[in-house]
Protein backbone atom coordinates (compact mmCIF):
# COMPACT_ATOMS: atom_id res chain seq x y z
CA UNK A 1 0.00 0.00 0.00
CA UNK A 2 1.38 3.66 -1.28
CA UNK A 3 2.01 5.92 1.78
CA UNK A 4 -0.06 8.43 0.43
CA UNK A 5 -3.32 5.44 0.86
CA UNK A 6 -2.18 4.35 3.85
CA UNK A 7 -2.21 8.01 5.84
CA UNK A 8 -5.82 8.19 4.37
CA UNK A 9 -6.47 4.91 5.13
CA UNK A 10 -5.73 6.04 9.07
CA UNK A 11 -7.46 9.42 9.34
CA UNK A 12 -10.76 7.66 8.18
CA UNK A 13 -10.26 5.15 10.63
CA UNK A 14 -9.98 7.96 13.36
CA UNK A 15 -12.65 9.89 12.16
CA UNK A 16 -10.49 13.28 11.11
CA UNK A 17 -10.20 12.78 7.12
CA UNK A 18 -10.66 15.93 5.16
CA UNK A 19 -13.98 15.39 2.69
CA UNK A 20 -12.40 12.54 0.13
CA UNK A 21 -12.20 13.20 -3.50
CA UNK A 22 -12.49 11.24 -6.81
CA UNK A 23 -8.80 11.27 -6.75
CA UNK A 24 -8.58 9.41 -3.21
CA UNK A 25 -11.07 7.10 -4.41
CA UNK A 26 -9.55 6.08 -7.81
CA UNK A 27 -6.07 5.63 -5.68
CA UNK A 28 -7.54 3.20 -3.53
CA UNK A 29 -9.49 1.48 -5.30
CA UNK A 30 -6.41 1.27 -8.36
CA UNK A 31 -8.26 2.43 -11.08
CA UNK A 32 -8.11 5.72 -13.32
CA UNK A 33 -9.95 8.94 -12.05
CA UNK A 34 -12.04 8.24 -15.53
CA UNK A 35 -13.23 4.95 -14.35
CA UNK A 36 -14.27 6.64 -10.90
CA UNK A 37 -16.09 9.16 -12.90
CA UNK A 38 -18.13 6.16 -14.78
CA UNK A 39 -18.85 4.16 -12.00
CA UNK A 40 -20.32 7.52 -10.04
CA UNK A 41 -22.49 8.53 -13.02
CA UNK A 42 -23.48 4.94 -13.20
CA UNK A 43 -22.48 3.98 -16.68
CA UNK A 44 -23.43 0.68 -17.92
CA UNK A 45 -20.22 -0.32 -19.75
CA UNK A 46 -17.83 -0.60 -16.65
CA UNK A 47 -16.47 -4.06 -15.43
CA UNK A 48 -18.26 -5.25 -12.53
CA UNK A 49 -15.13 -5.78 -10.94
CA UNK A 50 -14.36 -2.42 -11.21
CA UNK A 51 -17.48 -0.94 -10.10
CA UNK A 52 -17.22 -3.07 -7.00
CA UNK A 53 -13.43 -1.90 -6.07
CA UNK A 54 -14.74 1.67 -6.82
CA UNK A 55 -17.64 1.21 -5.03
CA UNK A 56 -15.91 -0.02 -1.64
CA UNK A 57 -13.13 2.57 -2.03
CA UNK A 58 -15.90 5.38 -1.84
CA UNK A 59 -17.41 3.31 0.81
CA UNK A 60 -13.83 2.94 2.88
CA UNK A 61 -13.25 6.80 2.20
CA UNK A 62 -16.71 7.81 2.92
CA UNK A 63 -16.87 9.74 -0.43
CA UNK A 64 -19.75 11.63 -1.32
CA UNK A 65 -20.17 12.96 -4.99
CA UNK A 66 -19.99 16.22 -5.76
CA UNK A 67 -23.25 16.74 -7.62
CA UNK A 68 -22.65 20.61 -8.47
CA UNK A 69 -19.37 19.66 -10.41
CA UNK A 70 -20.48 16.47 -12.09
CA UNK A 71 -23.42 18.38 -13.49
CA UNK A 72 -20.60 20.04 -15.97
CA UNK A 73 -19.47 16.69 -17.06
CA UNK A 74 -23.44 15.86 -17.51
CA UNK A 75 -23.73 15.30 -21.24
CA UNK A 76 -27.91 16.90 -20.21
CA UNK A 77 -25.92 19.63 -17.63
CA UNK A 78 -28.75 18.93 -15.65
CA UNK A 79 -27.67 19.56 -11.63
CA UNK A 80 -30.78 17.67 -9.92
CA UNK A 81 -31.54 20.78 -8.33
CA UNK A 82 -34.21 22.93 -8.37
CA UNK A 83 -34.94 26.58 -6.60
CA UNK A 84 -38.09 27.72 -5.06
CA UNK A 85 -38.12 31.25 -3.75
CA UNK A 86 -40.96 32.32 -2.15
CA UNK A 87 -42.14 35.61 0.38
CA UNK A 88 -41.03 34.10 3.61
CA UNK A 89 -40.02 30.63 4.15
CA UNK A 90 -41.52 31.10 7.87
CA UNK A 91 -44.58 32.11 6.81
CA UNK A 92 -47.19 29.29 7.27
CA UNK A 93 -48.59 29.53 3.78
CA UNK A 94 -45.37 29.90 1.83
CA UNK A 95 -44.30 26.91 4.52
CA UNK A 96 -46.46 24.31 2.80
CA UNK A 97 -45.64 25.66 -0.82
CA UNK A 98 -42.09 24.38 0.56
CA UNK A 99 -42.68 21.11 1.99
CA UNK A 100 -44.98 20.16 -0.86
CA UNK A 101 -42.13 20.69 -3.44
CA UNK A 102 -39.69 19.34 -1.89
CA UNK A 103 -41.54 16.20 -1.62
CA UNK A 104 -42.23 16.00 -5.34
CA UNK A 105 -38.95 17.24 -5.94
CA UNK A 106 -37.57 14.29 -3.72
CA UNK A 107 -39.68 11.54 -5.75
CA UNK A 108 -37.55 12.17 -8.21
CA UNK A 109 -34.16 12.31 -6.83
CA UNK A 110 -34.08 16.34 -7.33
CA UNK A 111 -32.96 18.82 -4.31
CA UNK A 112 -34.80 21.67 -3.70
CA UNK A 113 -32.95 24.94 -2.42
CA UNK A 114 -34.96 27.62 -1.21
CA UNK A 115 -34.61 30.80 -0.23
CA UNK A 116 -37.20 34.23 1.69
CA UNK A 117 -37.31 37.18 -0.46
CA UNK A 118 -38.99 39.34 1.87
CA UNK A 119 -40.58 41.46 -0.45
CA UNK A 120 -37.41 42.73 -1.69
CA UNK A 121 -36.73 42.92 -5.48
CA UNK A 122 -32.96 43.21 -4.83
CA UNK A 123 -32.88 40.04 -2.60
CA UNK A 124 -34.65 38.38 -5.19
CA UNK A 125 -32.67 39.15 -7.95
CA UNK A 126 -29.30 38.33 -5.34
CA UNK A 127 -30.86 35.39 -5.11
CA UNK A 128 -31.65 34.14 -7.81
CA UNK A 129 -27.73 35.19 -9.18
CA UNK A 130 -27.03 32.65 -6.55
CA UNK A 131 -29.24 30.19 -7.79
CA UNK A 132 -28.07 30.50 -11.40
CA UNK A 133 -24.34 30.39 -10.25
CA UNK A 134 -25.73 26.82 -8.44
CA UNK A 135 -26.46 25.35 -12.01
CA UNK A 136 -30.80 24.76 -10.66
CA UNK A 137 -32.27 23.24 -13.15
CA UNK A 138 -35.46 24.97 -13.12
CA UNK A 139 -37.14 28.04 -10.67
CA UNK A 140 -40.50 28.13 -8.50
CA UNK A 141 -40.76 31.73 -7.32
CA UNK A 142 -43.48 33.97 -5.61
CA UNK A 143 -41.64 37.34 -6.84
CA UNK A 144 -41.11 40.44 -4.99
CA UNK A 145 -39.83 42.58 -8.04
CA UNK A 146 -42.67 43.72 -10.47
CA UNK A 147 -40.73 43.28 -14.19
CA UNK A 148 -39.41 40.18 -14.66
CA UNK A 149 -37.59 40.88 -18.00
CA UNK A 150 -34.46 40.38 -16.33
CA UNK A 151 -35.21 36.50 -16.22
CA UNK A 152 -35.63 36.40 -19.91
CA UNK A 153 -31.97 35.43 -20.58
CA UNK A 154 -32.65 32.51 -18.29
CA UNK A 155 -35.41 31.26 -19.69
CA UNK A 156 -34.22 31.06 -23.33
CA UNK A 157 -31.44 29.34 -21.94
CA UNK A 158 -33.88 26.56 -21.31
CA UNK A 159 -34.17 26.94 -17.64
CA UNK A 160 -37.88 26.75 -16.60
CA UNK A 161 -39.82 29.37 -14.84
CA UNK A 162 -42.96 29.03 -12.78
CA UNK A 163 -44.59 31.55 -10.78
CA UNK A 164 -46.85 30.50 -7.53
CA UNK A 165 -49.34 32.79 -6.05
CA UNK A 166 -48.00 36.21 -8.08
CA UNK A 167 -47.93 36.57 -11.86
CA UNK A 168 -45.11 37.45 -13.87
CA UNK A 169 -44.73 40.66 -15.41
CA UNK A 170 -42.26 41.39 -18.51
CA UNK A 171 -42.21 37.90 -19.97
CA UNK A 172 -44.60 35.47 -20.30
CA UNK A 173 -44.08 32.19 -18.23
CA UNK A 174 -46.53 29.79 -16.11
CA UNK A 175 -48.02 30.04 -13.13
CA UNK A 176 -50.33 28.66 -10.56
CA UNK A 177 -52.16 30.99 -8.11
CA UNK A 178 -55.58 30.77 -6.13
CA UNK A 179 -58.35 33.00 -6.76
CA UNK A 180 -57.36 36.07 -4.41
CA UNK A 181 -60.13 38.36 -5.83
CA UNK A 182 -62.78 35.45 -5.74
CA UNK A 183 -62.11 34.43 -2.50
CA UNK A 184 -62.16 38.11 -0.85
CA UNK A 185 -65.05 38.92 -2.49
CA UNK A 186 -66.66 35.81 -0.84
CA UNK A 187 -65.82 36.52 2.32
CA UNK A 188 -66.83 40.06 2.37
CA UNK A 189 -69.98 38.55 1.06
CA UNK A 190 -69.87 36.39 4.05
CA UNK A 191 -69.45 38.88 6.84
CA UNK A 192 -72.14 40.95 5.06
CA UNK A 193 -74.90 38.08 5.32
CA UNK A 194 -74.95 38.55 9.37
CA UNK A 195 -75.71 42.17 8.52
CA UNK A 196 -72.28 43.79 8.58
CA UNK A 197 -72.00 46.96 6.81
CA UNK A 198 -69.00 48.25 8.34
CA UNK A 199 -66.79 45.96 7.31
CA UNK A 200 -63.33 47.04 8.01
CA UNK A 201 -60.35 45.90 5.56
CA UNK A 202 -56.87 44.84 6.82
CA UNK A 203 -54.52 44.84 3.61
CA UNK A 204 -50.38 43.69 2.50
CA UNK A 205 -48.63 46.03 0.41
CA UNK A 206 -50.45 47.81 -2.46
CA UNK A 207 -47.32 46.96 -4.52
CA UNK A 208 -48.45 42.77 -4.24
CA UNK A 209 -50.72 41.56 -6.99
CA UNK A 210 -52.60 39.55 -4.68
CA UNK A 211 -53.38 42.17 -2.22
CA UNK A 212 -54.38 44.22 -5.14
CA UNK A 213 -56.91 41.64 -5.99
CA UNK A 214 -57.78 40.66 -2.59
CA UNK A 215 -58.74 44.24 -2.11
CA UNK A 216 -60.69 44.42 -5.35
CA UNK A 217 -62.71 41.81 -4.11
CA UNK A 218 -63.93 43.80 -0.93
CA UNK A 219 -64.64 46.42 -3.35
CA UNK A 220 -66.57 43.97 -5.13
CA UNK A 221 -68.88 42.68 -2.28
CA UNK A 222 -69.49 45.98 -1.11
CA UNK A 223 -71.05 47.56 -4.40
CA UNK A 224 -73.32 44.02 -4.24
CA UNK A 225 -74.64 45.13 -1.23
CA UNK A 226 -74.92 48.88 -1.88
CA UNK A 227 -71.92 50.01 0.31
CA UNK A 228 -69.53 52.45 -0.52
CA UNK A 229 -65.90 51.99 0.28
CA UNK A 230 -65.19 53.91 3.48
CA UNK A 231 -61.24 54.78 3.40
CA UNK A 232 -61.67 55.44 7.17
CA UNK A 233 -61.75 51.27 7.73
CA UNK A 234 -59.71 50.66 4.99
CA UNK A 235 -56.45 49.99 6.51
CA UNK A 236 -53.15 48.84 3.88
CA UNK A 237 -49.35 48.25 3.91
CA UNK A 238 -49.56 46.08 7.04
CA UNK A 239 -46.94 43.35 7.01
CA UNK A 240 -46.55 42.49 10.08
CA UNK A 241 -48.52 40.91 13.43
CA UNK A 242 -47.92 44.13 15.27
CA UNK A 243 -49.07 46.53 12.30
CA UNK A 244 -52.30 44.45 12.14
CA UNK A 245 -52.69 44.58 15.82
CA UNK A 246 -52.12 48.12 16.22
CA UNK A 247 -54.50 49.53 13.28
CA UNK A 248 -57.41 47.09 15.12
CA UNK A 249 -57.46 49.04 18.34
CA UNK A 250 -57.43 52.07 16.85
CA UNK A 251 -60.25 51.36 14.91
CA UNK A 252 -61.88 49.92 17.66
CA UNK A 253 -61.01 52.57 20.07
CA UNK A 254 -62.98 55.31 16.93
CA UNK A 255 -65.97 56.96 17.53
CA UNK A 256 -67.39 54.68 14.67
CA UNK A 257 -66.22 51.35 15.39
CA UNK A 258 -66.79 48.88 12.80
CA UNK A 259 -68.64 45.78 13.11
CA UNK A 260 -66.49 43.34 11.18
CA UNK A 261 -63.36 42.86 9.94
CA UNK A 262 -61.25 41.43 6.54
CA UNK A 263 -58.03 40.32 7.11
CA UNK A 264 -56.55 40.14 3.80
CA UNK A 265 -53.29 38.01 4.98
CA UNK A 266 -52.76 35.42 7.52
CA UNK A 267 -50.30 37.00 9.75
CA UNK A 268 -52.99 40.28 9.29
CA UNK A 269 -55.24 38.00 10.71
CA UNK A 270 -53.57 36.86 13.83
CA UNK A 271 -53.25 40.29 14.64
CA UNK A 272 -56.49 41.44 15.04
CA UNK A 273 -57.18 38.21 16.76
CA UNK A 274 -54.98 39.79 19.31
CA UNK A 275 -56.18 42.90 19.24
CA UNK A 276 -60.12 41.95 19.36
CA UNK A 277 -59.34 39.57 22.64
CA UNK A 278 -56.97 42.34 24.02
CA UNK A 279 -60.12 44.56 23.83
CA UNK A 280 -62.77 41.66 25.06
CA UNK A 281 -64.22 41.88 21.77
CA UNK A 282 -63.70 38.52 19.93
CA UNK A 283 -67.72 37.28 20.71
CA UNK A 284 -69.00 40.91 19.75
CA UNK A 285 -66.68 42.23 16.60
CA UNK A 286 -66.34 39.23 13.50
CA UNK A 287 -63.87 38.52 11.65
CA UNK A 288 -62.78 36.82 8.46
CA UNK A 289 -59.40 36.22 7.56
CA UNK A 290 -57.66 35.18 4.15
CA UNK A 291 -55.47 32.36 4.64
CA UNK A 292 -55.68 29.85 7.04
CA UNK A 293 -53.62 29.39 10.11
CA UNK A 294 -52.19 27.26 12.92
CA UNK A 295 -54.39 26.47 16.02
CA UNK A 296 -57.24 28.91 14.11
CA UNK A 297 -59.62 26.58 15.16
CA UNK A 298 -58.48 25.57 18.63
CA UNK A 299 -59.70 29.65 19.44
CA UNK A 300 -62.36 30.36 21.10
CA UNK A 301 -64.29 31.40 18.90
CA UNK A 302 -62.47 29.49 15.74
CA UNK A 303 -61.39 32.02 13.13
CA UNK A 304 -63.44 31.52 10.00
CA UNK A 305 -61.34 31.96 7.21
CA UNK A 306 -61.13 31.82 3.26
CA UNK A 307 -58.24 29.15 2.81
CA UNK A 308 -55.64 28.96 0.09
CA UNK A 309 -55.24 24.92 -1.09
CA UNK A 310 -51.46 25.42 -0.36
CA UNK A 311 -50.67 21.76 -1.37
CA UNK A 312 -52.77 22.08 -4.52
CA UNK A 313 -50.90 24.72 -5.77
CA UNK A 314 -47.36 23.57 -4.92
CA UNK A 315 -47.97 20.14 -6.65
CA UNK A 316 -49.17 21.79 -9.21
CA UNK A 317 -46.64 23.88 -9.58
CA UNK A 318 -43.94 21.33 -9.59
CA UNK A 319 -45.53 19.36 -11.44
CA UNK A 320 -45.85 21.75 -14.53
CA UNK A 321 -41.89 22.69 -13.60
CA UNK A 322 -40.78 18.99 -13.98
CA UNK A 323 -43.22 18.60 -17.01
CA UNK A 324 -41.27 21.45 -18.72
CA UNK A 325 -38.38 20.06 -17.74
CA UNK A 326 -39.28 16.70 -19.69
CA UNK A 327 -39.83 18.74 -22.45
CA UNK A 328 -43.08 19.40 -22.51
CA UNK A 329 -42.84 22.98 -24.94
CA UNK A 330 -46.65 23.49 -24.28
CA UNK A 331 -47.56 27.50 -24.51
CA UNK A 332 -47.22 28.87 -20.95
CA UNK A 333 -50.21 28.30 -18.49
CA UNK A 334 -52.25 30.03 -15.99
CA UNK A 335 -53.73 27.53 -13.32
CA UNK A 336 -56.37 29.37 -10.74
CA UNK A 337 -56.45 27.26 -8.02
CA UNK A 338 -60.18 27.92 -5.76
CA UNK A 339 -60.57 28.83 -2.61
CA UNK A 340 -62.53 28.04 0.61
CA UNK A 341 -64.63 29.18 2.65
CA UNK A 342 -63.98 27.49 6.41
CA UNK A 343 -66.61 28.45 8.72
CA UNK A 344 -65.61 28.26 12.36
CA UNK A 345 -67.39 30.93 14.30
CA UNK A 346 -65.53 34.31 14.41
CA UNK A 347 -67.03 35.19 10.95
CA UNK A 348 -70.88 34.39 12.18
CA UNK A 349 -71.20 37.11 15.06
CA UNK A 350 -73.92 38.96 14.23
CA UNK A 351 -73.29 42.76 13.64
CA UNK A 352 -76.36 43.68 16.23
CA UNK A 353 -74.61 41.54 19.03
Amino acid sequence: MAAGEQTMNEAVAKGIAPRATMKDVAALAGVSLKTVSRVINEEPSVNPEMVERVRAAASTLRYKPNFGASALRRRDGRSSQIALLLEDLSNPFSAIIYRTVEEVALSRGVTVLGGSLEEDPARERELVATMVRHRVDGFILAPASHDHAYLIEEQQAGVPLVFVDRPPKGLSADSVMSDSREGAKMAVSHLASFGHRRIAYLGDLETISTAQDRFQGYVDALDDIGVSVDNSIVCKDLRTIDAAAEVTAALLKSENPPTAFFAGQNLLTIGAVRALRAAGKQNHVALVGFDDFLLADLLEPGVTVVAQNGVEIATQAAELLFRRLDGDLEGEMTLEVPTTLIVRGSGEIPANR
